[in-house]
């Protein structure tokens, strides 16, 4: 597996490379933004890790060039900046995952087997599963080609869904991301919200795409009948 690092700061970039060269992966390091996207679109990797204070050009407008160039390569951002909307926009542009430093690299390392056991995300403007689609550029939701009026926050725990669609997002997982909070200390805000989004998108059809897995959490999926 083939890992391009994409990180400014010399002695974290340099961690990285040791921790994952001894851990048998090949990596290669730029420290801006500008060479970081043209090896990125240059060479096919089998992951980017991405920093977002990058310079030259920053990891958002990074990750959208690359995106725009059709490339499929799953990127985790690792980054310092640790509030909810980074989190969600990384997620729309296009990252597969984002971990927060300062970080723990068996996290990271277990975060890279995640991804090489699913394989790279679908990554996509709009996404499309049975009649529900979510626009995550104009942030437009239909069902059966009937628009879906939601609540900023319900769009973003929808979208996360939607983009990691098939995988069981814990309750845990859904509030770090959406409100940056501690599960433990409000344990019914993810549930509550999703009952919300189920009214509109689920209770009116048939076919149920949010489905509950008990003592674990959410998935959004096409679910044979």
């Amino acid at each position: 597996m083939r890992i391009l690092v994409i990180e400014d700061e010399i002695k974290t970039a340099q961690f990285l490379k040791r921790g994952l060269t001894e851990n048998g992966f090949a990596v290669d390091v730029m420290h801006n933004g500008c060479d970081g996207l043209s090896m990125a679109l240059g060479i096919d990797y089998d992951l980017v890790i991405l920093d977002v204070m990058l310079p030259g050009m920053d990891g958002w407008a990074l990750l959208s060039e690359f995106r725009k160039g059709k490339k499929q390569t799953p990127v985790i951002f690792l980054t310092a900046r640790d509030r909810v909307d980074d989190r969600v926009k990384g997620l729309h542009l296009g990252a597969d995952d984002y971990l927060i430093k300062p970080f723990a690299f068996s996290e990271l390392l277990a975060r890279i087997h995640v991804i090489r056991r699913r394989g790279p995300m679908q990554q996509q403007d709009r996404i499309i599963i049975a009649d529900l689609e979510v626009d995550l550029l104009s942030h437009r939701v239909t069902r059966a080609g009937h628009i879906v009026e939601l609540t900023k926050k319900e769009f973003s725990l929808l979208s996360l869904l939607a983009q990691r669609a098939g995988q069981v997002l814990s309750r845990t997982m859904i509030a770090e991301h959406i409100w940056d909070i501690n599960f433990d200390s409000s344990p019914h805000v993810v549930d509550v919200v999703i009952r919300r989004i189920r009214a509109k998108t689920d209770d009116p059809y048939s076919v149920k795409l949010i489905h509950t897995i008990r003592g674990v959490g959410y998935v959004l999926e096409q679910r044979e009948e």
